[in-house]
């Protein structure tokens, strides 16, 4: 298991940025995304959209995989 995140780039509305995140949370993003049929940087921009400013991004992607998860029952 990692404990430390690692720094991941992303493309937000045509801007690069970056997100650090666990490899188990990434890996379950990427997972997420696929499962959807879209690409990470789609998926990214939708929890992007609707974090609001309160929350970073890399807060609320943990969170949007958390919830994914939890309302699945897995």
């Amino acid at each position: 298991m990692s404990h430390r995140p690692v720094k991941r780039s992303l493309t937000l509305r045509g801007h690069r940025t970056s997100v650090s995140l666990e490899t188990e949370f990434w890996d379950a993003f990427r997972a997420i995304a696929a499962e959807r049929g879209q690409p990470i940087n789609a998926l990214a921009a939708e929890i992007d959209e609707a974090r609001g400013t309160e929350m970073g991004l890399a807060s609320a992607i943990r969170l949007y995989v958390l919830r994914h998860y939890r309302d699945r029952g897995t």
